[in-house]
Order: C-alpha cells, then structure tokens, then sequence
C-alpha cells in the first residue's frame, strides 16, 4: 500500500512538472538585457525576473539606440533596457506574469513593452500609480497585450 501511495505521488508530482506554464517557460536560450552600464534599475530588474527562476545575461551598451532599433522596438515603446528571450523581444520593466503569458502562449509577435520607466514596476521604486498597460508590437505596429 505504502509503495503504490508513493509511485501515485511521484508520478502526480512528474506530471506536475509537466504541466504546460512549467513546459513554455524552459526557454532553451538565456535572455539576453542590453543596458546602459551603470543603470541600477536594469540591474534590479534583472535581479527580479532570476528570482522568478530566469537565467539572463547582462550586455552593456552605450548605444540601446541601435539595440532597439534592430530589434524593431516601436520609439513609442522604448524603455530604459532591451531584452532578448528566445524569438521576444521585451522591453522596458514588464512584470513577469505579462513574460509568463508571453512564453505560455507563444504568440505571432515580435515581443511586448512596458513604455517608459513606471513607478512602481519591476526595477523602478516607488508606490504603483495605476494599471501597467503593457503593449504588443510586430512589424512596429503596437497592440494592447494586457493590462496589470
């Protein structure tokens, strides 16, 4: 009895780490954050999304400009960092469910930006000071993607 009780909890908890968030999120590529060195809110943003269990690499560069250009990030959608991650883009401080629901869902996108540098997000300090309106881009053309 005790032997077929651990077999169900061991294939219960295999299947678990199965389940398709935990799948979509094994990115085989590390992510990639190009950042002005010495920027302190890239850093901790970085800091957030490895708490979160991501493995990224941080590239500092003083021309983001050409970074987000070749990425075709939007000028409207510019933050303060670019990320690459697999076939995304993400710019700027997106929390990492907007990142989760990228990676679980897997859409015909380039990638997803938080604008600018929003109190209260990822990274930044402060008090939150309304919802983040995180948005989609492709072919430099901006969607709603949601709302946090």
């Amino acid at each position: 009895m005790k032997r077929a009780l651990t077999s169900t909890l061991s294939a219960g908890l295999l299947m678990l780490s199965l389940s398709p968030a935990h799948a979509d999120m094994a990115i085989d590529d590390t992510a990639k954050l190009y950042k002005n060195p010495g920027c302190i809110c890239c850093d901790q943003y970085a800091d957030y999304l490895e708490s979160k269990g991501m493995d990224i690499t941080i590239i500092e560069s003083q021309n983001l400009g050409q970074v987000k250009a070749s990425a075709g990030v939007p000028f409207s959608l510019a933050g303060c960092h670019t990320m690459m991650l697999g076939d995304y883009i993400i710019e700027g401080h997106v929390p990492f469910v907007a990142v989760e629901r990228l990676l679980t869902e897997r859409p015909d996108i380039d990638g997803i930006a938080l604008a600018g540098m929003p109190q209260g997000s990822p990274g930044m300090p402060g008090p939150k000071q309304g919802p983040f309106e995180v948005m989609s881009f492709d072919d430099r053309t901006t969607a709603p993607f949601m709302s946090i």
